[in-house]
């Protein structure tokens, strides 16, 4: 045993609901219409006609299977073998290649300026980049950032699907105490360039602490208890709070008694130096190990992952499509890379960017495994979970359905994970259909 803003707001300002749930904007600066509009469960079929409960779709899963503990531990702790960063510099300075003064906009939906480019750019400070090379660690749930800034970029907030939420310089989160692999510090020292075992980017310096190899070496050999219960407060044994659990974090295991285990977990102590701390936590938080794949462990995960809404990028502490999806699978010891794409090349995929809708759902029927096949779109993934009413059913975290009114394209806002067929909101009265899942579904991969 090893131990160890959409415009939301100029909508509210500028427009009355013609019914409850539904808020139209006409004009932004004479240019071009929008329609934004709030989904509420009366108004798509789909949220009426399909149980919004995991219990009567995990019915489907055939078996009970365990996936490979130690493959999942390589791809968790991998940063932490590195002896470089592995990222390249062109990789790092991604955004600063693609986004330029012209069409992009800021917290104020106003032009971004050259100045600010320049200024995110200088600090920066790519003349750095890989000279450090530390094994580092989280030390609470952090924004990881395309640059180190905490303002956005937004693209056209005149333009359904982008302006709010979409802050394309929000890349993902990481929780409280994950592997990170440090490049090197902005020039101000305010922020930290890393590498975490599925994105990289910029994260607040100050949260974040270094450790010796031997640590993360000792660390990686114990016991892993991987967390299946969302939002539990941690403490330390004096009582100082140092994050809520989240699904897809693991702890190294130090000892146990009849009601809870103790884990390891770091504290920053001085600058960047670690303090490590045993914290306590009930037994019904953590699993010792992976769970098993089956029906009862699916409706608890599952259960726990929906606790949060829609977050493109994981802003806000929610979650977007992929990291649902890669969240979900965690404590089953399945690893799943951070976006929709680099996810629908994983397991045995199938392409269906050649078939009609009729033929793609044939094809789905006959070969898809519920809960354990995924399948894609352009920048979106769905969960596959069975069939009701003889329909191709899945879970998404969805921001919205693509509307379309007097040629101008919408959007009718859900921001949430649901349960749905594969034409979801097809009985608006402004759907598009040329936005609809089913006809631009690219593949399929079952894990």
């Amino acid at each position: 045993m090893k131990y160890l803003f959409l415009l939301v707001i100029v909508v509210f300002l500028n427009s009355c609901a013609r019914k409850k749930g539904e808020l139209e904007q006409n004009t932004v600066d004479n240019k071009v219409q929008i329609n934004v509009k709030i989904a509420t469960p009366e108004q798509i079929q789909d949220l009426k006609i399909v149980p919004q409960d995991v219990r009567v779709f995990a019915k489907n899963v055939k078996g009970h299977e365990k996936f490979s503990q130690v493959k999942y531990e390589k791809n968790y702790f991998k940063v932490w073998n590195y002896n470089k960063t592995q990222t390249t510099l062109q990789e790092a300075m991604w955004a600063h290649n693609t986004y330029k003064v012209g069409n992009t906009y800021g917290e104020n939906l106003q032009p971004l300026k050259q100045s600010f480019y320049d200024t995110t750019l200088e600090n920066a400070n790519f003349k750095q980049f890989a000279t450090l090379n530390q094994q580092a660690i989280s030390l609470k749930h952090l924004n990881l950032r395309a640059m180190p800034t905490n303002k956005p970029i937004l693209l056209d907030p005149t333009k359904a699907g982008e302006g709010f939420p979409f802050d394309y310089l929000q890349n993902s989160t990481i929780e409280a105490n994950k592997p990170l692999f440090l490049s090197h510090y902005s020039k101000d020292g305010k922020w930290a360039f890393v590498e975490s075992s599925f994105a990289y980017g910029w994260v607040k310096a100050k949260s974040i602490a270094i450790l010796e190899k031997k640590y993360t070496d000792k660390w990686q050999k114990a016991e892993q208890m991987f967390v299946i219960k969302e939002g539990i407060s941690v403490y330390t044994e004096n009582n100082h709070f140092l994050f809520k659990t989240r699904i897809g974090m693991m702890f190294a295991l130090v000892d146990e008694d009849d009601e809870s285990y103790r884990v390891l977990a770091i504290s920053k102590y001085k600058d960047t130096k670690p303090l490590y701390v045993k914290v306590q936590i009930d037994k019904d938080v953590l699993s010792r190990g992976t769970l098993t794949f089956n029906k009862k462990n699916i409706v608890h995960i599952m259960n726990e992952v929906v606790s949060k809404n829609y977050g493109w990028g994981g802003i806000y502490g929610q979650r977007d499509c992929s990291s649902t999806l890669r969240d979900f699978y965690a404590p089953f010891g399945l690893w799943l890379p951070r976006n929709s794409y680099q996810q629908s090349k994983m397991g045995e995929v199938l392409s269906l960017e050649t078939l009609t809708p009729e033929q793609k759902i044939k094809e789905i029927k006959e070969k898809a495994l519920p809960f354990r096949t995924l399948l894609y779109k352009r920048g979106h993934i769905v969960l596959y979970v069975g069939t009701y009413n003889d329909k191709v059913i899945v879970f998404q975290n969805v921001w919205g359905v693509k509307t379309l009114h007097d040629g101008v394209e919408g959007r009718f806002i859900i921001g949430r994970p649901v349960f749905s067929t594969l034409e979801i909101g097809k009985n608006l009265r402004d759907f598009d259909p040329n936005g609809s899942l089913l006809k631009n579904l690219k593949s399929m991969t079952t894990l």
